[in-house]
């Protein structure tokens, strides 16, 4: 019989301690286990539930629908670091959305000219609450409460609730029916956007001074860290990204609505919290929105695959949100 040597017990007592801990951290609903684990359940139970489910298609749909949750989850990802939250997000996109094909339709069909107008128009109502929130001290809930109102009535106010046809092939091909080495061009724009915010919130000053700002805003401040200034390019950040969703959305509809994904910042803040980051701000990556985003679209598509109701759906995102909050809080 092998005799348990002194760096054995040490070996095996520190592979016990990792199991302890894991386990643990799953019976307290800890991300990112209990995040793989929800994902891995949801393809199983719909796998099981509809034979087109497990589709190469189906998940190519998967990807396509969460493109513009993913994109501006993003950005929201900086803003609930920070402790803050922003309720306008599909307002914006509405808004930036029309600005791209209006001024398409103004200036020679360019397609430059609209990505620039769609872009400075979100990043325009991104810094409009980013000021309103740190210069008048407003609860960001209010301020993106009321912009959310105010930039939905101006997309509506501009052609008068009327649609804008967009024209240009160009501006297709680019944000939303080309395809880049092999992926459409819609998940491209969306990964492209991932590896961004992860460079940015993990691998940049930027990013080390957001997560200050949102774990200890006092502490921050008397560290040297302007943090009115970082809030307010959280805000421009999410609100650009928004732009980016608008063209996406606008060219693979070939118009541009101001009545569109109304609610969608729902899914936006459901992604970013079950991807594991804290309404309390100071905790959150870029990667676990990423799988919060797939795992709102997959749920997304399951139920739609089931038949189950748009009302019902919406009960069931509003609970999982619930849910997400109680395991988040500390």
């Amino acid at each position: 019989m092998t005799e348990l040597t002194a760096p054995n017990v040490v070996a095996s007592s520190t592979q016990s301690d990792r199991r302890r801990k894991i386990l643990q951290n799953l019976l307290r609903g800890e991300r990112p286990y209990m995040l793989y684990i929800a994902f891995v359940i949801l393809l199983v139970v719909f796998s099981l539930s509809s034979p087109w489910f497990l589709s190469v298609d189906n998940f190519l749909n998967i990807g396509r629908q969460t493109t513009l949750v993913s994109i501006i989850a993003v950005g929201m990802t900086f803003i609930i670091i920070a402790r803050q939250i922003d309720l306008s997000v599909a307002s914006t996109l509405a808004l930036s959305g029309m600005a791209a094909a209006l001024a398409m339709s103004q200036i020679h069909n360019s397609w430059i000219v609209g990505a620039v107008a769609g872009l400075g128009t979100g990043a325009l109502v991104g810094l409009l609450n980013g000021i309103l929130t740190t210069q008048l001290s407003i609860p960001s809930f209010l301020v993106t409460l009321g912009s959310l109102s105010m930039a939905r009535g101006l997309a509506m106010m501009v052609t008068n609730t009327k649609p804008v046809i967009i024209t240009n092939e160009t501006y297709f091909a680019i944000f939303g029916e080309g395809t880049f080495l092999g992926i459409p061009v819609p998940i491209a724009w969306t990964l492209a956007a991932m590896i961004a915010g992860i460079l940015l919130l993990h691998y940049n000053v930027f990013g080390r001074r957001i997560y200050a700002v949102g774990g200890n805003p006092t502490a921050a401040l008397y560290s040297g860290i302007n943090t009115k200034r970082i809030t307010t390019a959280a805000f421009v950040l999410t609100g650009t990204l928004a732009g980016l969703a608008a063209l996406v959305l606008s060219a693979r509809s070939h118009a541009a609505r101001p009545d569109v994904v109304q609610g969608m910042e729902l899914d936006v803040i459901a992604a970013v919290i079950l991807g594991g980051c804290s309404l309390f701000g100071g905790r959150g990556y870029i990667l676990g929105t990423l799988f919060g985003s797939l795992i709102i679209g997959t749920l997304n598509n399951g139920l739609v695959l089931l038949g189950v109701s748009s009302p019902m759906q919406l009960v069931i995102k509003g609970a999982i949100i619930v849910a997400a909050v109680a395991f988040t809080k500390r």
